[in-house]
């Protein structure tokens, strides 16, 4: 770190306080609503990212869902989507660029009837020979069009294709290795790219320059700084209400939040839960909802002490998460007992397994034979996708196990590098677990999470009875059937304890008041297309 003088020290001290009073000055007056020239009906975004995370490149993974949520729901459609409008039901899945989709009786085999009529962003027709083109770049490796970043965009969503082919100009098949009951869902967020831009730029120009059938249209993208979209006037489900929708990566949420107070952006997620109160008392909204989300310490089980239960189940009961949620989260979150956050369709009262018990959190460290405790270390990301405020949740938690004799030590990783340990099932050597913010709002991702075959399986939990209840989920048409059980599931995993589940975040965002009809869905995605600002 750089030193300096103590005479530039105090200036800078000063300069500080000057820009924090000036941002202060603006909010109190109202502030913009929108960056100098950037028009009056536009969304500006202030991302948790800390890069555009750009489709195509390994970015929009890199950034976690970020790159889902704010490029690819935006520029692109996928056969399927999810219903965001509407904020007190779960999200379901919808027809998108699929009009309707039927399976053969054992789920193994899915057609889908393409929506007619629809272009992409540069007159391309949406077609069956589109959707073949674009399946061929994320599955197939002997095709001249296979592109190997866009496969592991792909991931878990499309790893059970088996093949795929055109019936006629709107209709495609898709098989499946085995039944797949939940493929309409996992398939939401594999978007559809114009194969003559992707002919024409080839992969990595395509990916500065990218065209879809989305509701915007990209317009230009300035790496590190801010991406362009506008809305597209051409919109098979009807042009976007907001003329512009500009995003910028700030990581950090106390620069976040003085963006928003300066009118540099009109949106902003995870602002500083201790700031909450004064963005609603200057008249900003401040939007909260349960969504599919859990923040968790994934425990490392190949070693000691993690390998026995008692430890694993005695960390549960030692943390208080009413006090975490109040203290320092400022009810932007709730306390997670179990394993099946509540805006999920799993989610049954007896999957709420863990309490704040210190005294039967001693007892089980006892009956581990750690009657004094232990030392471990944590890794986990300073900020990201979802993450909230990881560094004083962590502290907090390190307090608690601490009065229970387990001591902490906390090892900051970039989110960035987390995710490249993360999606190879790794914990980083240096440590006993890591802490990272995760979804189950596709429902494969419960066997990526828990199941004994996933390369994602950070903490390698296993357990038989687990891996059956998700391979029966893949046979089980009826959404409710299948739901019970994740929630039987869940409820083996509350036993097993192969987490230390904390909270599940309420996905706070805080827009101007200039922002109009902005509907927060029980969701991490987002619908921009019916709002407007002004």
């Amino acid at each position: 770190m750089p030193r300096y003088p103590a005479r530039r020290k105090r200036r800078f001290t000063l300069l500080g306080a000057l820009l924090a009073v000036l941002s202060l000055v603006l909010s109190a007056c109202g502030g913009s609503a929108t960056s100098a020239g950037d028009g009056g009906n536009t969304l500006i975004i202030g991302m948790t990212a800390s890069d555009i995370p750009v489709l195509d490149t390994g970015l929009a993974q890199g950034q976690g869902y970020e790159g889902l949520r704010f490029v690819g729901n935006q520029l692109y459609d996928g056969l399927t989507k999810f219903d965001l409008t509407k904020s007190d039901q779960i999200p379901k899945i919808i027809p998108d660029l699929a009009e309707s989709w039927a399976p053969n009786a054992d789920l193994t085999s899915w057609t889908f009837k393409l929506r007619p009529g629809v272009t992409f962003h540069d007159g391309t027709p949406w077609n069956a020979d589109a959707a073949i083109f674009n399946l061929d770049r994320y599955l197939n490796k002997t095709s001249p069009d296979f592109y190997q970043e866009l496969n592991a965009q792909g991931g878990l969503s499309i790893a059970g294709i088996k093949a795929y082919h055109k019936i006629d100009d709107l209709t495609i098949q898709i098989d499946t290795n085995g039944p797949w009951a939940y493929l309409p869902s996992d398939l939401a967020t594999v978007y559809f790219g114009s194969p003559t831009a992707i002919k024409a730029e080839g992969n990595q120009g395509f990916a500065e320059k990218p065209v879809g059938t989305g509701p915007f249209k990209f317009d230009s993208l300035v790496r590190g700084q801010r991406m362009v979209m506008v809305a597209n006037d051409k919109y098979w489900a009807g042009r976007p209400k907001v003329d512009k929708v500009i995003l910028r990566p700030i990581p950090d949420p106390t620069a976040r939040t003085a963006a928003l107070r300066s009118g540099e952006v009109n949106w902003i997620e995870v602002p500083p839960p201790d700031d909450v109160p004064s963005l609603k008392s200057q008249g900003f909204q401040v939007l909260t909802n349960s969504y599919d989300h859990i923040w968790p310490w994934v425990y490392n089980m190949t070693k000691a002490p993690f390998d026995d239960v008692k430890v694993r189940e005695a960390l549960n009961w030692a943390i208080n998460r009413q006090a975490l949620v109040d203290n320092i989260l400022k009810g932007t979150a709730e306390p997670a007992l179990g394993y099946v956050p509540h805006a999920n369709a799993a989610y049954e009262p007896a999957d709420d397994v863990y309490g704040y018990d210190p005294a039967k959190a001693k007892r089980l460290l006892a009956e581990a034979g750690y009657p004094n405790g232990f030392t471990m270390t944590l890794s986990y990301p300073t900020s990201g996708s979802g993450n909230m405020v990881p560094t004083p949740m962590n502290t907090a938690l390190q307090t608690d196990l601490a009065a229970v004799g387990v001591k902490v030590e906390l090892k900051p990783i970039e989110w960035a590098a987390m995710l490249n340990d993360y999606f190879v099932g790794k914990i980083p050597d240096n440590a006993d677990a890591l802490n990272i913010s995760l979804s189950y709002q596709q429902e494969g991702f419960w066997r990526s999470w828990f199941g004994t075959d996933s390369g994602i399986n950070a903490g390698k939990y296993s357990n038989p009875q687990v891996d059956d209840l998700f391979a029966r989920a893949r046979t089980v048409g009826d959404d409710k059937a299948r739901a019970n059980l994740y929630s039987q599931a869940a409820q083996i995993l509350g036993k097993d304890s192969p987490w230390l589940v904390v909270v599940n975040d309420r996905n706070p965002r805080v827009l101007a008041p200039s922002v109009h009809g902005f509907v927060q869905p029980q969701s991490w995605f987002a619908d921009l297309t019916q709002l407007s600002v002004g």
